[in-house]
């Protein structure tokens, strides 16, 4: 009996020494990083593992209102946009083109393209890869229960998942950031 308590001691030992190690690794790797990178990879890892679906962990979503319709949210979206002054760059009927493909009833879904043409350039700029995030998007889904739903990508990552950005541009992404997310909590509530 003694001998299996000592094993398991060691075992418990060498566990916690070995997500020590694994932590410490992590934490160097992300020197010189942006002070809320930790926060953000946490965020995310926490997400991941609560819902086993990695686009879950990398979005924000907002319920829309009960009795909204998907006419009147689509309306707030613009609203909302055109006057934060952010540009519409497309929209996409993505539910409309599924219903003329198969030949059936689909659920809605519309995705809308927003921009700051000049922030783009500099996100851009700063590095090519960046090119892949443009332009922001929002959805407009009714889930397969009827709800309506809008999502947008968790712009965390992009502005504090890496080494600082500098200064000016940081301002300029928390600003979009700030734009996409009042658009998707006023969205939701049909605010005009």
């Amino acid at each position: 009996m003694g001998f299996l308590r000592n094993l398991f001691a060691l075992i418990g030992v060498v566990a916690t020494l070995a997500a020590g190690y694994g932590y410490m690794s992590f934490s160097r790797a992300l020197d010189g990083f942006d002070p809320q990178a930790m926060s953000v990879y946490r965020d995310m890892a926490n997400q991941l593992v609560a819902s086993g679906n990695p686009a879950e962990a990398t979005v924000w979503k907002s319920k829309v209102k009960e009795g909204l319709t998907f006419e009147e949210v689509d309306q707030s979206i613009k609203s909302v946009a055109n006057e934060m002054n952010i540009k519409g760059v497309g929209e996409l009927p993505l539910g409309d083109q599924v219903e003329a493909m198969q030949g059936k009833k689909w659920r809605k879904l519309k995705i809308y393209l927003y921009c700051n043409p000049l922030t783009a350039a500099k996100m851009i700029d700063y590095s090519d890869a960046f090119s892949a995030y443009l332009p922001c998007r929002i959805s407009l889904l009714e889930d397969k229960t009827g709800k309506l739903w809008l999502y947008t990508l968790n712009m965390d990552m992009m502005i504090h998942g890496g080494k600082p950005l500098p200064k000016d541009l940081k301002d300029e992404a928390v600003g979009v950031k700030k734009i996409m997310q009042a658009i998707l909590d006023r969205g939701a509530k049909g605010d005009f």
